[in-house]
């Protein structure tokens, strides 16, 4: 990887902040985007805005060519087996929130269990826990170990040979830096019957991710993540249970034929599942995005982005004061910390004055932040467009900071 080449693909990494150049550490919130994606959303509202799928004129049908382009290009990032399998939502949130209102209410009954894990974001545990209460069904979690540095799969086996109605899982957490086993936890669950929903939104677009490979049965990302707009993501499913989910959201585009006096007759997916006018700029600025990163090469963004958290995580340990949360060997670009004595909105503001964006606070994660011992904590996390030289600032910035709060 040219890494000085792809920065300067970057407009905002030229910001000044506080007179400092701008070090950029806050990708697991939102990636920057690239010159690239930001002309194509320019040239697409200049020359190919209209409404998608149903216009006949010119316009309609290049705004309806860019937005099912976009909808291969994810298709392809992740090897699902057909487009139709890839349904836009507003982001990972939505997506998971389909799952639950269409597949959960229909699958999910009273006594039935759902499994999730203690790593969980908010955005795959609060839908899930909504259902429960709503059904009468319960939930367990399969339990990290001491300091978060993995799941404990022996308890993922047990709690799964329970039989829970659905595992849901995330498969890169946003503040340990660690990887779950995805295709052991999908096997451990499709070998019990068991339907399995991945939150994606720290993996796709960081690195390979194939999901015949791993063997979910759903999947949800985020554009903003991976370099592309923020307002649109994907839920990825097996046709076989799309087929069988009712629509999420009811109105236009969505139906086949409506009537008066009879039950309106709906779409096939992707369709059904996508009511109203769709996220037409959005997706066309993403589909920009999945080229420029499949150019790059999703193997290199992963070696590179671990290795920089690899490279600060270990010289992070060596200052006295910080707690380092997660496995030594960082398998994803994040490095979650806290501060001893300091609250983490302090060390935020301390690192923004100095040209350093860090993200504070509880990262839609309280359950399991509070299970760590630290309701709010730092996290510095990189991608493709960081350096070595920005891990030297953060380092010499966050020395500075325990002196100085001392």
């Amino acid at each position: 990887m040219d890494i000085p080449t792809i920065r300067e693909q970057f407009p905002f990494l030229g910001e000044k902040v506080n007179s400092h150049d701008l070090i950029y550490l806050d990708n697991a919130a939102s990636s920057q985007k690239p010159d690239r994606v930001i002309r194509r959303m320019s040239r697409f509202l200049e020359s190919e805005y209209a409404n998608v799928h149903r216009g006949i004129h010119l316009l309609s049908e290049r705004a309806t060519d860019a937005y099912e382009s976009a909808r291969r290009e994810v298709a392809g990032l992740i090897h699902a087996r057909d487009e139709s399998e890839i349904i836009f939502t507003r982001g990972t949130t939505e997506a998971v929130n389909l799952v639950m209102n269409t597949w959960g209410r229909k699958h999910i009954k009273a006594g039935d269990t759902i499994l999730l894990t203690e790593m969980e974001h908010h955005a795959n545990l609060l839908p899930w826990q909504h259902l429960a209460r709503e059904v009468g069904a319960r939930i367990e979690y399969v339990p990290i170990l001491e300091n978060g540095t993995s799941l404990d799969l022996e308890i993922a086996a047990t709690l799964l040979s329970k039989k829970p109605k659905l595992f849901a899982f995330v498969h890169v957490p946003n503040t340990l830096g660690l990887e779950n086993p995805a295709k052991e936890l999908c096997r451990l669950a499709r070998d019990q019957g068991i339907t399995t929903f991945m939150d994606a939104a720290q993996s796709v677009g960081h690195q390979e991710v194939d999901v015949q490979e791993i063997g979910c049965d759903f999947l949800a990302c985020s554009a903003h993540k991976m370099c592309g707009p923020s307002g649109i993501g994907a839920l990825w499913g097996r046709s076989e249970l799309l087929a069988t989910m009712p629509p999420f959201l009811y109105g236009g585009e969505m139906v086949d034929r409506a009537f008066y006096d009879k039950p309106a007759i709906y779409r096939d997916s992707p369709a059904r599942f996508e009511a109203g006018t769709p996220p037409i700029l959005e997706a066309a600025g993403w589909g920009e995005a999945i080229r420029f990163l499949r150019e790059v090469g999703l193997e290199n963004i992963q070696s590179h982005s671990a290795a920089l958290a690899n490279l600060a995580s270990q010289r992070l340990r060596a200052i006295e004061g910080l707690h380092i949360f997660g496995p030594e060997k960082r398998a994803s670009g994040i490095v979650t910390f806290s501060m001893e004595g300091v609250h983490a909105h302090d060390v935020a503001f301390f690192a923004n004055e100095r040209g350093l964006a860090l993200r504070a606070g509880h990262h839609c994660a309280q359950p399991l932040m509070r299970k760590l011992g630290s309701p709010a904590s730092s996290r510095a996390s990189f991608y493709l467009y960081n350096t070595e030289a920005e891990v030297d600032a953060l380092i010499a910035i966050l020395r500075e900071a325990v002196s100085f709060f001392r």
